[in-house]
């Protein structure tokens, strides 16, 4: 005990192992999730032209686990890693659906995205652009993310739901869904109102065995898969969530591993492939890179901020390391066939709960492994359980609105920019383009010039690109 208590620096952050051992498991249970939605798009969306259902189910679970726990022993962090989402839509709809990529192909070009990014790490180029974002665009990128979170969690409750004549409107309260979406969050705000240690995970909890009687009393049968071939059952949960587990054990033959490192043999492949150009591939890869790159300097930087990690100048202390092992992670992904793994925002569910160190990465990482063994009991957790925690949490990071320094139109108009985008559009790298390229446009405009900071300029200039990559591809057709 002596020695994790040093190892992590629990009393120089203020923690101890009861509380970050909660914050792993607050963190795992609202990202759980992945195991069953990665393989659910890589391989059921792409019509059996993926890799393997259940070889995909063990591979997130690995990749995951050993990433997770690296980032809490190397970076000594309460940041977790899964396989991104958005990232394995682009590999399922884009590369295979669309591109007709065989899925190996496909997985190498992840892998060398992890590559190029892994590099940038290594020459500091990365850091340094971490270095040159100003303190206000800082701080917006965690209150942006706070209001992402929140939505997710509201569309994952279907409090809100796409709209016949709007892009969204509010959900049918009707539901029994709703209900425990609802009771879930009132628990919680009653708990954190009290001070109530693991109020987060334990409305996770309650919230479940709700959903579980509710399902049952409604009848557990799944109704006919929707367009994304999903199931629900007559109460709105998603098939085999909310339900008692009918099998406790996973299934450990050979060819549930089979899909690892198969991309190894097709990285050099992928570039002579008659069927898609080598500049399509590229086009790609920076796409990729682009959004893996800002995706997880966002995510640190708005998570570390609601922790209390960043230093005055709105850095993270060491974050060379996190970096580091976030790339490493890109590349694993892609060679381990479960799509670019990277930093979870998810990962603010534990901060909210109190972790503050690597303890809780390792607690979630080892989580994961042993999620191997036991993935249908994870399985059990309707999204409508863990949507209040994003929600809360939301709320959280939201709160740091109170630091912004409110200043003139040059200054204020990028922090709006960076703050809506990023739920409106669904996508921390939207957000982060769209406050970054209005910033220097409006510096620019108001004489303002040599306040940019060169990398802002290459940065924003990277960031004009990635808006017209759609138009550039449509000539490489």
């Amino acid at each position: 005990m002596a020695f994790l208590s040093k190892y992590f620096k629990f009393a120089e952050r203020g923690t101890n192992i009861i509380t970050e051992s909660r914050a792993g498991l607050t963190t795992f249970m609202v990202m759980s999730y992945i195991i069953f939605v990665n393989p659910g798009i890589l391989s059921g969306a792409t019509n059996g032209k993926g890799p393997d259902f259940m070889a995909t189910v063990v591979a997130t679970c690995l990749a995951a686990g050993i990433m997770t726990v690296a980032m809490g022993l190397v970076a000594n962090y309460p940041f977790a890693m899964a396989a991104g989402l958005g990232l394995n839509a682009v590999v399922a709809y884009d590369l295979i659906n669309t591109r007709h990529m065989v899925w190996q192909d496909a997985m190498a070009v992840i892998a060398w995205e992890g590559i190029i990014i892994t590099i940038l790490v290594l020459t500091g180029l990365r850091q340094a652009v971490v270095r040159a974002i100003p303190m206000n665009l800082k701080r917006a990128i965690g209150i942006g993310i706070g209001l992402f979170i929140l939505f997710i969690g509201l569309a994952n409750a279907g409090f809100v739901v796409p709209g016949s004549g709007e892009p969204v409107t509010l959900g049918t309260f009707v539901q029994p869904t709703i209900v425990v979406f609802v009771f879930g969050l009132a628990l919680a705000l009653a708990l954190m109102a009290k001070k109530v240690p693991g109020a987060l995970l334990i409305s996770i909890l309650a919230s479940t065995i709700l959903a579980i009687v509710i399902n049952y009393i409604m009848g557990t049968t799944a109704g006919t898969p929707d367009a994304s071939g999903n199931a629900y059952t007559p109460a709105g949960f998603l098939a085999g969530s909310a339900v008692a587990p009918t099998k406790w054990f996973f299934d450990f033959s050979g060819s549930n591993f089979s899909t690892l490192f198969q991309p190894v043999g097709h990285l050099i492949s992928v570039w002579t492939q008659p069927e898609v150009p080598f500049i399509t591939v590229a086009l790609v890869v920076f796409s990729l890179m682009l959004s893996d790159f800002f995706d997880t300097v966002g995510t640190v930087i708005g998570v570390g901020e609601e922790a209390g990690l960043l230093d005055k100048d709105g850095n993270l202390p060491g974050i060379e390391r996190v970096l580091l092992v976030d790339s490493i992670g890109a590349l694993a992904g892609g060679l381990m066939s479960t799509s670019s793994n990277t930093t979870y925002i998810e990962s603010a569910a534990g901060v909210g709960e109190g972790g503050r160190t690597g303890f809780t990465a390792v607690v979630v990482g080892l989580l994961f492994l042993v999620a191997i063994l036991f993935a249908p009991i994870a399985g059990i957790v309707p999204a409508q359980a863990t949507a209040p925690a994003l929600v809360v949490v939301g709320y959280l990071m939201f709160s740091g609105v109170k630091q912004m320094e409110w200043g003139e139109m040059d200054d204020l108009f990028p922090v709006l920019a960076t703050i809506i985008v990023m739920p409106l559009t669904y996508s921390i790298t939207n957000g982060l383009a769209a406050g970054f390229v209005s910033y220097v446009f409006l510096k620019v405009l108001h004489g303002k010039a040599r306040e940019i900071h060169p990398l802002m300029w290459v940065v924003s200039l990277s960031f004009v690109v990635y808006f017209f990559i759609p138009w550039i591809q449509t000539f490489t057709k």
